[in-house]
């Protein structure tokens, strides 16, 4: 299935087309949790690339039909199978007003690539880049497929000479607690600029009026205000404190749309959230890992109530999933799209099987990552509890949680996947589902290995032929799905809500902010 067929324009959902106002405007923007880090090569995280996406900007984008579109570069072509080449867009400029050149792209690159860079899985097919001229590079890549156009639409481009001037041309490294400059500062050619942040508090971007793209958008300033507590960002909406909100709490969107103020979006996500393992020899306090026999992990499926899920904590607004990618995502299978009934007396008689009665494990959970997740981890723990295991809830904030999760200090966890950029299933299958080696595996926080899975990625990777590559991936993923890597929960549900103010606002189904599409009223 091709993504750029199946996800229409649709998506992107427009509040109204009226005129831009002429006037400049702040908007004040609520969201559930702050971003990481200024860094956006310190964590694979949507929601943090995509605010950066504001000050930062890649060489190429997606249009709003999610099809590649020039960004810093104007053209690109393969050549002899083996490069890319890429020209460059004269006359850009930086924030700090430094002319961008191919310099500053063979920097990014490298710097992203890195050994060390937690965002080296979203370029698995890069393997070296080199200048040209000013305003051309070429890029080597272990095969000719144009996922590779898809996985740098997150490659965000840096002024080298600010990075060597500012002894930040390594990346930080937020789960690791490796900071640098660029935590902290900026320098970009996006259509923002920062002006200030305060972590946990406020983060300020003002207009770039120097920005190359023509402008559709009247934002002058932009205030990103992190609400942790659904009550509160929805009371900070209803009193126009705030002039939208990203996370509308699924539970009080009635309440929003019976006000003739507000305005609901709501869509199905691209995101899969699932229930993951860790599959070290041992447990954090060294018991033996009950979670490598795979009856214990088909026990714990047994033992979760997708649909029941849905209905009592998602308020019927997921799509429980038997797949590990959403319909929309190349490389989807109807066939792998299943899940049987709760069954807790299937649970309890693999458990007993296994020699796992009472199995005892921690839970870990956040309660600002994926939708709803504080009352779902509590929701499965009690169907757990009934199946006979015997959890432990670790609930926090994924700035705590986070950190945790990617150092494998974990025993069960939950993790959510997008696919992004390449909106392919090799997104999932090579930075997620594939043993850590390199490129390959950088999310994979659970240690699991598989070598048929691997080896069918790899093929996949070096296919040329798309429907060979769909093939390939399906194959992958019936593997995992078969060896329950992870247990996909469902495709969860998005609401952004806004005040009378906003106009016209740009949301689609990969929830990313695009605020330089944002027109504020008269």
């Amino acid at each position: 299935m091709s993504v750029v067929k199946t996800m229409l324009a649709a998506l992107a959902v427009s509040l109204s087309m009226g005129a831009m106002a002429a006037q400049a405007e702040t908007v004040k923007w609520g969201s559930r949790a702050d971003i990481y880090s200024l860094d956006p090569n310190s964590i694979p995280s949507t929601s943090n690339l995509a605010f950066l996406n504001h000050i930062y900007e890649g060489l190429v984008r997606y249009d709003k039909t999610f099809q590649i579109e020039p960004a810093l570069a104007t053209s690109w072509e393969l050549v002899d199978g083996k490069f890319w080449r890429f020209k460059l867009r004269e006359g850009v400029k930086f924030h700090d007003g430094a002319d961008f050149t191919a310099d500053d792209v063979v920097a990014s690159f490298q710097r992203a690539a890195d050994p060390a860079s937690p965002l080296k899985g979203n370029m698995p097919l890069y393997q070296g880049i080199r200048k040209i001229d000013d305003f051309t590079v070429e890029v080597d890549v272990s095969t000719t497929s144009s996922l590779f156009l898809n996985d740098i639409t997150n490659i965000f481009v840096f002024d080298a000479g600010w990075l060597k001037d500012n002894n930040t041309e390594k990346p930080s490294d937020f789960a690791q607690g490796i900071e640098g400059y660029a935590t902290s500062h900026t320098n970009g050619t996006g259509p923002f600029m920062l002006e200030s942040r305060a972590p946990d508090s406020k983060t300020v971007l003002i207009v770039n009026d120097g920005w190359w793209d023509e402008k559709h958008h009247n934002v002058d300033r932009l205030e990103f205000i992190p609400i942790t507590s659904a009550a509160t960002r929805i009371a900070a909406l209803l009193s126009d404190e705030v002039d939208l909100i990203d996370s509308a709490p699924i539970q009080d969107l009635d309440r929003l749309k019976a006000d003739p103020t507000k305005t609901v979006i709501s869509l199905t996500e691209l995101r899969t959230v699932f229930v993951a393992f860790n599959r070290n020899e041992t447990l954090l306090d060294g018991r033996p890992n009950p979670f490598n026999d795979i009856r214990v992990r088909q026990a714990f499926e047994a033992a979760i109530d997708r649909d029941l899920i849905n209905q009592r904590i998602m308020r019927g607004l997921a799509r429980p999933s038997g797949s590990m990618i959403a319909p929309d995502i190349a490389g989807y299978s109807a066939a792998l799209d299943t899940y049987e009934p709760a069954d807790p007396a299937k649970a309890q008689a693999l458990l007993k099987e296994a020699g796992q009665e009472g199995a005892a494990f921690t839970y870990t959970c956040m309660n600002d990552e994926s939708i709803n997740e504080e009352d779902f981890c509590q929701g499965i723990a009690n169907m757990l509890t009934r199946a006979g295991f015997a959890p432990t809830i670790d609930m926090g904030p994924r700035a705590v949680q986070s950190p945790k999760r990617s150092k494998g200090e974990v025993e069960v966890f939950n993790i959510s996947w997008a696919n992004e950029p390449t909106l392919d299933a090799f997104s999932l299958l090579s930075q997620v589902l594939a043993t850590r080696d390199g490129a390959y595996g950088v999310s994979n926080y659970g240690g699991w290995s598989v070598p048929a899975l691997d080896d069918l990625v790899k093929e996949a990777a070096a296919a040329t032929d798309p429907a060979e590559r769909l093939a390939l991936e399906e194959q992958a993923l019936r593997i995992a799905k078969d060896e329950l890597l992870m247990i996909p929960l469902h495709q969860q549900p998005i609401a952004w809500a806004t005040g009378s103010r906003i106009e016209t606002i740009d949301v689609r189904a990969d929830n990313k902010a695009r605020h330089w599409f944002t027109v504020v009223g008269e």
